[in-house]
């Protein structure tokens, strides 16, 4: 009985170890525990992986229309730029603050007006401080002397305290009060398209700033189309038809060397055509004291007035750190063709941020513009009192 129990259990050993061996054997073989294979038939694609999921907050890109209509990946905006990725424009909204940005200017003028505030009345040494400080700052010494000399005769009639606090509050005042009454606002014309023209000499940033305000026009729901005039220098036709494409403006060039006007002239003929709402008309670098070169902008000038076009801005585009010498390009350009107002470049990177007092006060002119970085942004709205603010804080 024993022998046939040892019998029976080591064939029943046997059964479960065969069993074993065919289930590990289908296991390596890809058998039934193994998914089955997409079937690939003819002219079927092979399934693909679907892509993981983007981590919160990356852009992958959406499909955006370029100028001529067709479909295009969307280009990134310039602006920010990232570790590894191209230049992207800042979100709509994030546009920077003057006292954010004038960092050099204040700390010139900050050491100046902390020393006045420490003295205990104001004498003949605080305005000679004060002077020191607002022509270090490019205010200019026709300004600095009739802002001061105004300052000293209320000190003295008792309407400004006899105290440092005080003084450089009135002052503050003063230099905002300089801005009152001008318009400051960018113009359109009653009947489309309306032309604004940028002029200046070289090296300004007027193609930069046409290429801004391509972008920020657009993002407000108007049609641009903007006129590669500089026919002199080819990289400026490319660096504007890089943001023309950006902002999904138009844009119309010409051959290298060709006569500027007939470009601004074609341009304006196609908003004409195609109903769009401004042309943003480059214009080559000149310096101001060449006259045959000045007579030129005053051609372009007209032409560019011509109907279907009504040219409702000239802006003058000048460089922040020139400090003095851009009033003397300022009066040049302002006589040749009329200009209707100033756009200021760079004003975050020079320590002479009273060069906006001085435009203002020798010229008449309104700074609609002003330039804080190089980022689709950093081209913001003159601001009189946020200017003052973050001088005399």
């Amino acid at each position: 009985m024993t022998v046939v129990l040892i019998v029976v259990i080591v064939l029943l050993l046997a059964v479960l170890g065969a069993g074993t061996m065919t289930v590990v054997r289908r296991n390596q073989l890809g058998g039934a525990d193994r998914p089955p294979e997409p079937e690939v038939r003819d002219g079927d694609a092979p399934a693909q992986q679907l892509p993981e999921p983007s981590p919160p907050g990356e852009d992958r890109g959406t499909p955006s229309l370029d100028g001529a209509g067709s479909a295009s990946p969307r280009e990134p905006e310039p602006g920010t730029v990232e570790p590894g990725r191209q230049e992207r424009a800042a979100p709509a909204g994030t546009r920077p603050r003057l006292s954010d940005r004038l960092g050099r200017a204040k700390s010139l003028l900050g050491g100046s007006l902390t020393a006045i505030r420490g003295r205990a009345r104001v004498d003949d040494a605080t305005f000679d401080e004060l002077e020191e400080a607002l022509l270090l700052a490019d205010v200019g010494l026709p300004l600095t002397g009739r802002l001061l000399e105004d300052l000293r005769s209320r000190v003295r009639s008792g309407e400004v305290a006899d105290n440092p606090t005080a003084l450089l509050g009135a002052l503050k005042a003063d230099v905002i009060a300089l801005f009152a009454g001008e318009d400051r606002d960018l113009r359109y014309a009653p009947e489309s398209p309306s032309v604004w023209l940028f002029v200046g000499v070289n090296g300004v940033g007027k193609t930069t700033t046409i290429g801004k305000l391509a972008a920020r026009e657009s993002e407000a729901g108007r049609s641009v189309v903007v006129a590669a005039g500089d026919t002199f220098r080819a990289a400026a036709g490319d660096q504007l038809a890089t943001w023309a494409e950006r902002s999904g403006a138009g844009i119309v060039r010409g051959a290298d060397g060709a006569d500027p006007s007939s470009v601004v002239f074609d341009a304006v003929q196609h908003a004409a055509a195609r109903g769009a709402d401004l042309v943003l008309a480059d214009t080559a670098g000149r310096l101001h004291t060449k006259v045959n070169l000045m007579d030129e902008l005053r051609k372009v000038r007209r032409v560019a007035d011509r109907p279907p076009g009504h040219v409702s801005e000239v802006l003058l585009v000048l460089d922040a750190t020139t400090g003095q010498n851009g009033l003397v390009q300022a009066r040049e350009f302002a006589g040749a063709v009329e200009v209707t107002g100033v756009v200021l470049t760079k004003l975050d990177g020079t320590a002479k941020g009273g060069i906006v007092c001085a435009i203002r006060s020798e010229l008449g002119l309104p700074i609609k513009l002003v330039g804080l970085g190089e980022g689709a942004n950093d081209l913001v709205a003159f601001d009189p009192e946020e200017f003052a603010e973050a001088l005399f804080s």
